[in-house]
């Protein structure tokens, strides 16, 4: 299956139609890391992420799991960090 969610110079490319329920689909656009989720009503949910220790880790990473991983590790040291 293609990957629904893909980052082209003019911007990002969705296509919901091919998301699965509830699963965690990322890109790379211009910095940023865009995470984008189906929920269980079909509604299209999108967060932007701009923290650059963050944004570099999943540059370095091709694994949607890895990306989850990350996401999750940089959760545990804020809450540790407060």
């Amino acid at each position: 299956m293609d990957y629904p969610v893909t980052a082209e110079p003019e911007g990002v490319k969705i296509k919901p139609e091919k998301m699965e329920t509830d699963k965690l689909y990322h890109c790379i656009f211009k910095d940023k890391v865009l995470l984008f989720y189906k929920d269980e009503q079909e509604l299209l949910n999108c967060y932007e992420i701009e923290e650059k220790e963050i944004v570099d880790a999943i540059k370095e990473t091709t694994s949607a799991d890895d990306v989850e991983k990350i996401l999750q590790k940089y959760i545990e040291k804020q809450n540790v960090n407060h």
